[in-house]
This record gives structure tokens, C-alpha cells and sequence, in this order.
């Protein structure tokens, strides 16, 4: 710190409130103190005439309770407001986390009514195909062994589970950028696993065994693919660090939702039996599931910056100049038809050649080399530089490598986003969170370079 900063600080002074005087019991030899009765009189504090007069000026107006509701109150010092409106309020606190709507972002309750609608669906469809994996297993088939249907269960688990691990090894680093994506796949490999089961039952043995697998498999894909793009959201919804009174309270509401759907599928497998029937409503159940399923991400604003929402930030700040709020972005975003540029990060070691020296020439300075040949742009990333280092730095690695990408005859395409005011800052300032990396979907080489 120089002598101008220090002096700064000493001249930004701020003065000290002079305390007021606490009243001190007397004693009776000392004598007592303004404000309090002698010992050697009595023991029972008198209230003056001044205190009377202000506990008639001093009321309670109203109070704001734990979910930020100002409940005004009476002169009578009672709150104002119908007990039954209350208890609705109090209710609906049982599933929603405290201080909602004040302690979760905007985008939560139109997740969460279209999320409701979608578990509600697939409840009944669910119990349809659990009736159909019953009788692919043999109930009720007197040809049918207890053993036989064990070694099938064994079967099925087995399969699942190790698709459990390789799909999690595989894909488990590209479910935090891509959460909306892999949250909408969930439903569909879900989906699709509930028609294998509705199927089942009427193909020939051995179909029927790899169909009950194929089943598990996808399942196994649904909890991986769906538990993890619900743990980002999760943490994405939460402002007051309540995430764990979050996933609480979601708990809580699946559990409604699915009890109704269980009554209400009661009645489909009393009434539906018929084979064409069944597939019938599986089909309505199962585009309603998907439809709904589709709204709900669709209405999440992520803040964290992706290679799609980078792409739709970046070519309206090129084309008009503006950089677009998250709620903005989000209305651009697609789900499962993104088609990105032909740009990746490196996640091979590099080969003699694969750098020119000319690229790694240009690097001097930034944490990063973008590397254009045939057609492909790929990004090698440094180790962090202590001056300019994490998230920030694949960002506009990422941006750079985008201008390359849109103008690959002109020699220094990046000079086009400072002509139009590119900034981190103003990213920051729009909304957009750089301090969780998005971009990168995989495990990505670094280098360590001289210069």
C-alpha cells in the first residue's frame, strides 16, 4: 500500500456513538442511581412517569415471519389476517424451502409445476410397466419357475449396474455443463425402458430376456444421467445456501405427487387390461411425460456459461453489440438439436508437429494455444498463470477460438471482440457466473511451456 492509499485510510474515519449511561442498581450505603429506587426503600422497581408514557407510544406494527410475510398487527398487539389464510400458508411451507419465493431463484417455480406434472405421468405409466415386467417374469404363468424369475431379476441388476459404472466414467464430467441436457435424456432412456417392459411379455424367450436387460441398462442410464443433472439444478435453484433444505423439500413433493399417481394408476390397472389399450395410454402417458419434462428445463436460466450459451452470448455481442442477460440466453437455448462449432479442448498429449511454433509464438503472455487446421480448432490450455488464471481464462480461450472459427482468413480474428467492448466484466455484470467452468466437458491436457 503507497502513502496516498494510506492516507486514504486514515482520513476515512467514522465517529464513535457515545454510549448512554446503564442504569446501575443502588445500594443503600452508596445511594442509588438516576433511574433506580434505593435498595434500602424497596426492592420493587416503580416505573416513572416518563416510562408509562412511553410504552403507550412504543407498539408493534407488524412482524415479517422466516418466510419474509409481514403479518401487520392490531392496536390490541394481535395479528391481523385470517387464521385459515395462514394455515394454507403454513401448509404450503411443508413443501417449499424457507423464505420461497425469496430464497430460490425466479426459474424454480416453473421448474417445479412442470417437473410435478411429468412425476405424476410417469407414476401411472410406471406402474403399467411394472405390471408387464410381472408377467415377463412369469406371475401367473403356470410354466414359470420362482428360480427362473430370480436368475432374470439377477440378470437384469447385473446389466444395470455395470452400465451404472461405465456410463458414469464415461459421461460423468459432461452432466454439470450440460444438465439440461442430460436431465431431459434421463426421461427419454426412461421412457424408453418402460416400453421394453411393456413389450416384454410378448416376445419369445430368449428376446424377451435381452429386452427385460436392455431395459435395466437404460433404467441405469436414467438414475445416473437424472441424479446428477438434479444435484446441478438443485445447487443452481438455491440462493441461501439452503441446497439440503432444497433437495428436502423436493423429496417431500415427489412423495405427494407420486402417492397421487399410485391412486390414480390404481384405477388404469383396474380398468385397462386389454394389450392394445395398454400401449394406447402408454403412448399419451409417455408425450405428456416428455412434453412436460421438456417445458421444465426449458424454463431453467442457468448462469454458468457452456459452450452453447458462450455461442448465443457471443454471436449477439458480435452481430448487435450487446451482451445478453442469462433469462435472455435461455430463451435461445436449445435441448437436444445444438449443433456447436467445430472447436474442442485437448485432451490428448500433443505429437511432434501438432503445435506449430508460430502458434505457440503468439500464446506468449495468455494461458492458452489455439491451434486451426483442416477445418477443426482445438484449444490447449496452459497451466494457471498466477496473473490471470481458472474459468476466466477458458472463457476467453473459448471466445477466441470462436472468432477463428467465424473468420478463418482474417490473421488476427480476436481483434473483432474488443472492437465491440468485449469484457469479462461485463459478463459479471450481466449476470453470468465465471467461477464454474462449463466448457470444458472432459479431462483436458495442459502444458507447460517456456516464454
Amino acid at each position: 500500500m503507497d502513502g496516498r492509499a494510506r492516507e486514504r485510510v486514515k482520513a476515512k474515519t467514522y465517529p464513535r456513538p457515545t454510549p448512554s449511561p446503564i442504569p446501575v442498581r443502588g445500594s443503600g450505603i452508596n445511594g442509588g442511581i438516576r433511574g433506580w429506587p434505593d435498595d434500602s426503600d424497596s426492592d420493587e422497581v416503580q416505573p416513572t412517569k416518563e416510562s408509562h408514557d412511553d410504552d403507550k407510544s412504543v407498539k408493534i406494527l407488524a412482524a415479517i415471519d422466516g418466510s419474509r410475510r409481514q403479518v401487520p398487527y392490531d392496536d390490541e398487539g394481535k395479528p391481523v389476517g385470517l387464521a385459515f389464510g395462514r394455515r394454507i400458508v403454513s401448509l404450503m411451507d411443508i413443501f417449499l424451502p424457507v423464505g420461497y419465493p425469496h430464497s430460490v431463484t425466479p426459474d424454480y417455480t416453473p421448474y417445479q409445476i412442470y417437473d410435478s406434472l411429468q412425476a405424476f405421468s410417469s407414476t401411472i405409466a410406471g406402474l403399467l410397466s411394472s405390471r408387464a415386467v410381472l408377467q415377463g417374469f412369469g406371475v401367473g404363468d403356470s410354466t414359470s419357475s420362482a428360480t427362473a424369475a430370480v436368475l432374470l431379476t439377477v440378470l437384469q441388476e447385473s446389466t444395470g449396474r455395470l452400465a451404472t459404472i461405465l456410463f458414469a466414467h464415461r459421461y460423468g464430467q459432461a452432466i454439470q455443463p450440460e444438465c439440461k441436457f442430460y436431465r431431459f435424456l434421463a426421461d427419454i432412456v426412461n421412457d424408453g425402458a418402460l416400453f421394453l417392459d411393456i413389450l416384454a411379455p410378448a416376445l419369445p424367450s430368449f428376446t424377451k430376456v435381452m429386452a427385460l436387460c436392455g431395459a435395466g441398462v437404460l433404467r441405469a442410464l436414467c438414475g445416473v444421467s437424472g441424479g446428477a443433472a438434479k444435484a446441478e439444478l438443485s445447487a443452481h435453484f438455491a440462493r441461501n445456501g439452503n441446497l439440503a433444505e432444497l433437495n428436502a423439500k423436493d423429496g417431500s413433493q415427489e412423495t405427494v405427487i407420486s402417492l397421487l399417481g399410485m391412486l390414480v394408476g390404481s384405477l388404469f390397472l383396474h380398468f385397462v387390461h386389454n394389450k392394445l389399450d395398454v400401449l394406447t395410454w402408454m403412448i399419451v402417458l409417455v408425450t405428456t411425460h416428455l412434453w412436460t419434462n421438456y417445458q421444465a428445463v426449458r424454463s431453467v436460466e442457468m448462469r454458468t456459461l457452456n459452450k452453447q450459451r458462450l455461442c448465443i452470448l457471443l454471436q449477439e455481442l458480435l452481430d448487435n453489440e450487446v451482451i445478453l442477460r442469462p433469462n435472455e440466453v435461455a430463451a435461445s437455448e436449445k435441448i437436444m438439436t445444438w449443433v456447436g462449432p467445430n472447436i474442442s479442448f485437448a485432451n490428448t498429449l500433443p505429437q511432434p508437429g501438432e503445435i506449430p511454433v508460430s502458434d505457440l509464438q503468439k500464446s506468449k503472455g495468455v494461458g492458452y494455444v489455439i491451434v486451426s487446421r483442416n477445418g477443426h480448432t482445438k484449444i490447449w490450455m496452459k497451466v494457471d498463470m498466477p496473473s490471470w488464471s481458472g474459468t476466466p481464462m477458458v472463457v476467453q480461450a473459448w471466445a477466441e477460438a470462436y472468432c477463428a472459427q467465424r473468420w478463418t482468413h482474417e490473421r488476427s480474428p480476436w481483434k473483432r471482440l474488443e472492437a465491440v467492448g468485449w469484457d469479462l466484466q461485463r459478463l459479471v455484470d450481466a449476470g453470468w457466473d465465471l467461477e464454474t467452468n462449463a466448457l470444458e466437458t472432459s479431462s483436458s491436457t495442459r502444458l507447460i511451456v517456456t516464454g
